[in-house]
This record gives structure tokens, sequence and C-alpha cells, in this order.
């Protein structure tokens, strides 16, 4: 059902509940035990990896199909558990940027309330993280002490349990506290950092060396946590009543993979086990793998499956497994929006041996600061290494400042993707067609991530995202894709047509204009009588990039006063899109300090708080910045 937009009957259907919902007898229906780990790649001794410590699960494998081509939406936690609780792109509900908030239209639930309505008993421990507020309904129990125990007498449960001892931050905590988490560790169980698998992509550095060997060690500090759920199961004899999955919420906790949608930010392990009462809905038999792709957005349908609920007709993933299993993927989907206080936009199409991605804002680096990975020592070594231009080679990719518009590997030949195929005529049809199926799929799925965050908010304020994804007066996608492609070819010879842009009734397409000519920077200047008029635009997102490529042309002077001004908006995103631009400016937004001190938010919001990160070490940074 991929792609399929909810009717209005489907959605009245929806509105006035689940009462007539199709489920199985209450005897005939499993339960379901998610055990989720956070930032891992299958590093795991099942999948083949000799340099990890994963005994426990290594024989939950034994028992358990292994998939081996699992991918999350995007390489961090919130858009991916916003797409796994509903089954829905998080760029058709707009929770695609790294912990926005967003608002779920009637049509859509949490599919766990289908299940509750289904009589589960659905607990979740504890995190949610979904980009938008938890639905009241959508847990019997989101807490710490949420448990499948704490159900009615033989009550059919779906329980989630999140293991956190393997996130990011771990990797960097201070000594105490890294013992602590890894203190049943064995000492042969510990990993020695010279012999960690440092990739290509990565400096071989003391510090990378030694944040491999810790993200190694608190996988099997993760390990020895999931036996211990495994064996209340167990012990509770409910083993043989449940259907078990294990699995990554995305990549590997470290740079240039999470976050990011190369190998190393999407592919997640995913183990599943069937007991013998429901082996026959497993695709193979315990300790056979499948190669079968499956996406995110194909989890809460294979749930809803798998426990005879009825499909929901706004669903936008494949249930891999139970009755109502559709027919195998044929191409993995993913993305990268706004991550922390950094935007970007990036869509990604990858089928069985290639993987393509699409930059829409080629003109901006791979490596924009983003305060909570630069914490890491990985990042430090890394990022000190660029400044003193000793970076050759793979590791030095991270660091161009501009990325290609297209990029295509070959993940037979090329796993770790540093060899980007694209202007390799050889490959010239692999390319365009998976560069049709990622504008096929954008339209399809109604992808809201060429609007301005901000503009889409805007225009979604007596809705929602989901609702004007699909009206093209105010998601006019055909033509937002067409100005992003005039945009991203960064020809002088197009100035005429962005400059044209800029005069166009939707404030989309006009910032999509300037962005082209801001990343012409110099070349831009036949455009800049326009510019300076657009920097009055009646929305706060083009003024914002017609003060930029104004700045790009020499005229700071000009630029800053938008800037600061928009410093001063209600709107944390617009904030943060100006804040963003005067970094770029380095030493010439130095005359911008005082409004920049003096623009901390004090409201409770993710982006608000991401807006006063760059409050706070922006300016020391712009002190010291070279003119």
């Amino acid at each position: 059902m991929n792609g399929r937009v909810i009717s209005f009957g489907a959605a009245l259907w929806l509105a006035a509940g689940f009462a007539n919902a199709q489920t199985a007898a209450p005897a005939a229906r499993p339960n379901i035990l998610w055990l989720t780990a956070e930032d891992i790649c299958p590093n795991l001794g099942c999948y083949g990896d000799k340099y990890a410590v994963t005994p426990n699960l290594d024989q939950f494998a034994t028992q358990a199909v292994r998939y081996t081509q699992a991918f999350g939406i995007t390489g961090v936690c919130a858009p991916n558990r916003s797409c796994l609780i509903t089954g829905v792109f998080p760029t058709r509900l707009g929770s695609h940027g790294m912990r926005s908030t967003t608002a779920l239209p009637a049509a859509v639930k949490c599919f766990s309330e289908y299940l509750r309505e289904a009589g589960y008993y659905c607990s979740n421990n504890a995190k949610t993280d979904y980009n938008f507020a938890v639905p009241r309904d959508a847990w019997d129990d989101c807490s710490r002490k949420g448990h499948w125990r704490n159900r009615k007498p033989g009550q059919p449960f779906f329980a989630v349990f999140n293991h956190e001892v393997c996130h990011e931050g771990q990797i960097r905590v201070p000594e105490a506290k890294y013992r602590q988490n890894t203190a049943r560790l064995t000492p042969a169980q510990r990993h020695d950092p010279a012999k960690a698998p440092v990739p290509p992509f990565h400096p071989d550095t003391p510090e990378v060396r030694r944040d491999w060997a810790r993200y190694y060690d608190n996988i099997t500090a993760m390990d020895y946590q999931v036996a211990d759920k495994l064996k209340e199961l167990e012990d509770a004899g409910l083993a043989e009543d449940t259907i078990v999955f294990f699995f990554g919420d995305n990549g590997t906790g470290l740079p240039g993979m999470k976050k990011w949608i190369w190998e190393g930010g999407l592919h997640v392990p995913l183990l599943v086990r069937f007991p013998k009462k429901w082996q026959h809905l497993a695709p193979a038999a315990p300790g056979q793998t499948t190669d079968r792709l499956v996406s995110f957005v194909d989890f809460a349908p294979t749930v809803l499956s798998l426990c005879g609920v009825k499909l929901l007709p706004y669903l936008q993933g494949t249930a891999f497994l139970g009755e109502q299993a559709g027919k195998p993927r044929e191409f993995i989907h993913a993305i990268r929006d706004r991550m922390a206080e950094r935007f970007d936009c990036v869509r990604v199409v990858r089928d069985r041996r290639y993987q393509y991605h699409r930059n829409f804002m080629p003109h901006l680096s791979w490596s924009q600061f983003i305060s909570y990975t630069e914490e890491m020592p990985t990042m430090k070594a890394w990022r000190q290494l660029a400044s003193e231009g000793k970076l050759t080679g793979p590791p030095a990719r991270y660091f161009s400042p501009t990325k290609p518009v297209e990029e295509l590997y070959n993940n037979e030949t090329d796993p770790d993707q540093v060899k980007n195929l694209a202007a390799d005529p050889k490959h010239r049809d692999t390319l365009e067609r998976l560069r049709e199926e990622c504008v096929r799929w954008m339209k399809a799925t109604a992808d809201l991530g060429l609007l301005p965050e901000h503009e889409m908010l805007v225009r979604a304020a007596d809705s929602t995202p989901w609702e004007i994804a699909i009206n093209p007066s105010k998601n006019p996608l055909d033509s937002l894709l067409a100005a992003a492609n005039v945009a991203n070819e960064m020809k002088p010879s197009n100035v005429s047509r962005l400059t044209a842009l800029l005069e166009n009734k939707d404030a989309a397409i006009r910032w999509w204009g300037a962005l082209g000519l801001v990343a012409l920077g110099k070349d831009a200047k036949p455009a800049e009588a326009a510019l300076r008029k657009a920097m009055n635009d009646s929305s706060p997102s083009v003024r914002i990039a017609a003060a930029e490529a104004v700045g790009n042309l020499g005229d700071h002077a000009a630029a800053l006063p938008v800037l600061t001004k928009a410093l001063e908006h209600d709107a944390p995103l617009v904030r943060l899109a100006a804040i963003n631009v005067l970094d770029r400016f380095g030493a010439k937004a130095k005359p911008a300090l005082p409004a920049i001190h003096a623009a901390r938010l004090n409201q409770k919001d993710h982006v608000a708080d991401f807006f006063n990160r760059m409050v706070e070490y922006l300016p020391k940074q712009l002190e010291t910045a070279k003119p």
C-alpha cells in the first residue's frame, strides 16, 4: 500500500473508531515483544562481525530468523520512531525534522491503539521521541515501569523495551559511568582498541579507536540486558506464546554514521523469533536468514498482520509477516532533513545492489557543526585534522565544502560507500532508474520536505501537515521539484530562471529561487536587484535566503539587519534559519553579536533548545573567526 492516499470515506471510518475491526479469536493471537537497541548497525557476532562479543544475541539468532536487509527511514531516532509507531513516512506526517513537533490528524493513530482496541495490553518502557505528543490512548502504560506483566490474566500483549546503554552518548561518558555501564563484562569481553575495525571514512587515530572499542563494549553490555528480558519471558512461561523482535533504532552512533543516510546510518540488525506454535508465520526456519528488503515503515502493518488486525488504508508500508503480508519491496526509501540545529534535505533510494542519494542542498557541507555530535572524541579529532589540512582520501570527503547533487554506490563492491559512481557513464542507466524512483516515491507519498519547515507549519496551522501534503495549493510538489532542480544545478546560466522564481506567487517556490542564488555565490550578481527586493518578502524564509545571497555578493551590511531582525521572530525555526546564515557568514557576522546574545528563547521547545545552543556556542566561534 505504498503511497496510497486515504480517501474521505476511509477517514470517516477511522474517525468513528475501530469497533468493527476484524481480529482473530483471542486464543489465536500471539504476544509481541519488541526489544530495541539504540544506535547500532548489525555489529553482532551472528551477523559475522568477528570483533563483536554478543553471546546472548548470537544464541537468540539460532532460534530466530535473521534479516540481512533491514533499514531505518533515516539515521536518527525521532523521525524513525515517528515512522515505526504510525506506519507512515515522516515526510508525510511533517515529523521529518530531528526533534520537531507535528500534530497527528484524526485519520492516523499509533498502531498500538488498534492493538488495544483489539484487546491487547500495550506497554512501552519507555522512550517515545515520536516528534508528536503521545496520544493518551496509545499505551496502557508508557513509563519506566511499563511491563507486560501488568496486564490482566491471560490478556495478549504488545510490549516494547528500549535499551539505551549502546546510545551514542554512552560512548563518550566519563570513565566511571562507562565502567558502570559495562560492569558485567569479563576482561576477555572487553574490546581492544588496537584491534578495532576502523572504517575507511574515519581517520585512524587513538580517539577513533577508543570510541569504536567502547561502542562494541556497550553492545556487549546491551547483550546482557537483552538476555535479562528473554529470561523474564521464559521464567513466566510465555516464550512459547510470544513472537520476539530484536532490532536497532538507527545505525552506528558515531560521526559520519548516525544522523546520516549512508550504510552506517540506515542498516540495522533485525532478528525475529517465532515459537513453535507460530512457526508457520516465519519466512524461514530457526537460525536461517532472509534477504527480504525491510523498512521501518513496514513494522506497524507487520505487527497488526501478526495479531490479526485488519490493515488500514493509510498505512504506507507493507506487512512482511502474517496473513496480510504483501509482496517483497523492490526499494528502500530514506530521508535526511533538519538534523538538530542544522538544515539539510536528502532523499535516498536503495535496491539490492545500489544506493542513490539526491542532495537537495548541495551547497551545504556534510560536516555542518552539530553541537551534540561535536562532543564525541572521534568528531573532535576528525575536525582537528581537517582544520590542519591533514585529511586525505575517504576521511577528507566529509569536510568537502559542498556535496554532489547525486551520489550512487555499489553496495556489493563498496559496502562502506566511499566511491561515488554518479558521474560514471557505465552506471548511467542505474542512476536514471533510481533517480526516477526517487521522484516517483516523493510524489506518491506526498513528501513535505521541499517546503521550508516553518512554511510547512504555517500552511498547516488550520489543519495538520498530513492534510496539506496532498493539497497542491499548499504543497505544490511538481513545481517544488522543478524549482529545486534548477536551484541545484548551480549554473551561472540559470540566474535569469532563478530570478524569475523570486516573482512566483508561492513563497516556497520563491525560497527555492533564493536558495539557488545563494548556491551561486558571487555568480548571482545579475540577480542582485531582485535579491534586495526579496529581502522585504512577506515570507521570513525567503527574506533570510535572500539576505544570505546578498551577503555572498559582498554586501553584509545590507544583509545583517534582515538576519538580526529574524532573530526576534516568534517562531524558533525562523530564528534558527537566520542564525545558521550568520554562522556561514563567519567573521563578517561579528556586528550581529549583540543581537545573537540577546536572542535566547525561553520557550520549552526542541527547536528553541537547538537555537539556544547556537546562541551559546556561535559567539565564541565568530569572535575567533578569521576575516
